[in-house]
C-alpha cells in the first residue's frame, strides 16, 4: 500500500489538466490514464482544429467578402463548433475532476485501482449515461442546433434585401425586435395578429374543453341509454383528418355557394361575409376549431368521470349537496386534477395551431395598412414572412417570441397545477 505524500497537491494536479489534459494524471503517475487522455486531446485537436477554427471566425464576422463567404454556411458551422466545444468542455472537466481525486488519493496514500478495475468502475457507474450519450447527441444536432439557429437569426439582417451568397449578412443585435414595437407597420401587424392569437387560443380551447365536459357530463348520466353508441357518434369528428374537415367547412362556409349561407341561413334571409369580413372569419374558426377538438376531450373527460367513485356522490346526497354542489366540490376538482396538463396541452396547440388558419382561408382576409391577414396567428404569420416575403429574421424574431410565450405559460402552468404538486397522492 503506497505511503501518503503530503507534499502531493491536487491543485497542481488540476492545473497541469486544465493545462492539457493527461498531464495532471502524469503528476499522479497514473501514466497510462494519462498517455490515453493525451492521445485523445491531441487527436482532437488535429481532427477539428481547421473546422473550429472556421465555424468560430464565421460566426463572430459571418463572412467578409461576398459572393466567396455564404454567411448562412458559415453560422451553421459555427453553431455546429459551438457545440463540439461544448462537448469537449465537458470532457476536459471530467479529466481536471478525475486528476484532482487522484491527486487526493495519492495525498492520502490510498491505493489507486488497476486498468481493468478503472474500466470495470466508469462501465458500471456509466452505463447510463454511455446509452443515452447517442440519444443526447441526436437529440443536439436534430432540435437543438436547428432551435440555436432560429435564435441566431432573430439577431440578424437575413431577408430579401440581405441574402447570400449575394450579400453577407450582419448581426444587428435586437434591432428586429426594436422594429416589432417602432415601425408602424409592424407594430400595428404585431400587435394586432398578437391580440387576435390570444383570443383564439383563449377561447376556441375553452369553448372546446366546456362542450366537450358537458356532453360528456350527460353521457355519464345514468339515466341515459345507449351510451355506447352516443360515444361513438360523439367521437367520429376525431376519426376524420383534420385538414379534410377543415376544407369540407371552408366550402361550407364559402360567401357565394356555401351550403351554409345558400341552405340554411337563406332560409331567414341572412348572409354572413364568412370568408371577406375578418369578424365573421374569426367566428367560423373559433366554431370549426371548438368542433375539431371537442371530441378528444370529450374522451378524456369520459373515462375520468368513469373512474370516480359512486360512494362519495352518495354520500354528498345523503349530506343533502344539491346538483351543482356535487359537481363542484367532487365532479370538476377530480376531472381537472387528473386531466390539467393534457388541457394545458391543448392550449399550447392552440396558440400554434398553424392548419386551421392556413387551410380555412390562408389568414385572410387582406386588412389595410398590415402585412398579415386579418385572421393570421402568430404562427401563420410566421409562414408568410418565411415563404412569400422571405423575412427571415423578422419571422425568426416572432418565432423567438412564440416559444418564449409557450414556454413560459406552460412552465408557470404545470408548476401551479396540483396533478404536479400532489403526484402519487391522488
Amino acid at each position: 500500500m503506497p505511503e501518503a505524500n503530503v507534499r502531493h497537491r491536487p491543485a497542481v494536479a488540476m492545473a497541469l489538466s486544465l493545462l492539457f489534459a493527461g498531464l495532471g494524471q502524469l503528476y499522479n503517475r497514473r501514466y497510462v490514464k494519462g498517455i490515453l487522455f493525451i492521445i485523445i486531446e491531441a487527436s482532437f485537436l488535429l481532427t477539428f482544429y481547421n473546422f473550429l477554427n472556421i465555424g468560430l471566425w464565421g460566426l463572430v464576422t459571418l463572412g467578409e467578402i461576398p459572393m466567396l463567404d455564404h454567411s448562412i454556411f458559415l453560422l451553421i458551422q459555427g453553431l455546429v463548433s459551438v457545440i463540439i466545444i461544448a462537448f469537449a468542455a465537458a470532457l476536459h472537466i471530467a479529466n481536471i475532476i478525475d486528476a484532482r481525486n487522484d491527486a487526493r488519493r495519492r495525498q492520502r496514500g490510498e491505493p489507486f485501482p488497476s486498468l481493468w478495475e478503472s474500466c470495470r468502475n466508469a462501465w458500471d457507474k456509466g452505463f447510463p449515461y454511455i446509452f443515452v450519450t447517442p440519444g443526447l447527441v441526436m437529440l443536439l444536432f436534430i432540435v437543438v442546433l436547428p432551435l440555436l439557429f432560429m435564435v441566431s437569426l432573430a439577431f440578424t439582417d437575413y431577408n430579401l434585401y440581405h441574402s447570400p451568397p449575394r450579400h453577407l449578412l450582419n448581426w444587428v443585435g435586437f434591432e428586429n425586435f426594436k422594429n416589432l414595437v417602432s415601425i408602424p407597420i409592424w407594430k400595428s401587424t404585431f400587435f394586432s395578429v398578437l391580440a387576435w392569437t390570444i383570443v383564439w387560443t383563449v377561447v376556441a380551447t375553452t369553448m372546446q374543453i366546456a362542450l366537450g365536459l358537458f356532453l360528456a357530463l350527460l353521457v355519464n348520466d345514468p339515466r341515459i341509454k345507449f351510451k355506447r353508441f352516443i360515444r361513438t357518434v360523439l367521437i367520429l369528428p376525431w376519426a376524420v383528418p383534420s385538414f379534410v374537415t377543415i376544407l369540407v367547412f371552408a366550402a361550407m362556409f364559402n360567401d357565394k355557394f356555401g351550403a351554409i349561407n345558400r341552405e340554411v341561413l337563406s332560409l331567414f334571409g341572412v348572409s354572413v361575409p364568412w370568408m371577406t369580413d375578418p369578424f365573421w372569419t374569426k367566428v367560423a374558426l373559433i366554431l370549426i376549431q371548438t368542433w375539431l377538438g371537442f371530441p378528444f376531450v370529450f374522451a378524456l373527460f369520459t373515462g375520468v368521470l368513469q373512474s370516480i367513485s359512486r360512494d362519495w356522490y352518495e354520500a354528498a346526497d345523503i349530506d343533502g349537496a344539491t346538483r351543482w354542489q356535487k359537481f363542484k366540490s367532487i365532479t370538476l376538482p377530480h376531472v381537472l386534477y387528473a386531466t390539467a396538463p393534457l388541457l394545458i396541452m391543448q392550449y399550447a396547440g392552440n396558440f400554434n395551431n398553424f392548419n386551421i388558419i392556413y387551410l380555412f382561408n390562408h389568414g385572410g382576409p387582406a386588412v389595410r395598412g398590415q402585412n398579415a391577414g386579418g385572421t393570421d396567428i402568430l404562427i401563420s404569420w410566421v409562414y408568410d414572412l418565411t415563404f412569400t416575403t422571405n423575412n427571415y429574421n423578422m419571422a425568426a424574431a416572432i418565432s423567438l417570441i412564440i416559444g418564449l410565450i409557450v414556454s413560459g405559460f406552460a412552465i408557470y402552468q404545470f408548476r401551479r397545477t396540483r396533478s404536479f404538486k400532489e403526484e402519487g397522492n391522488i
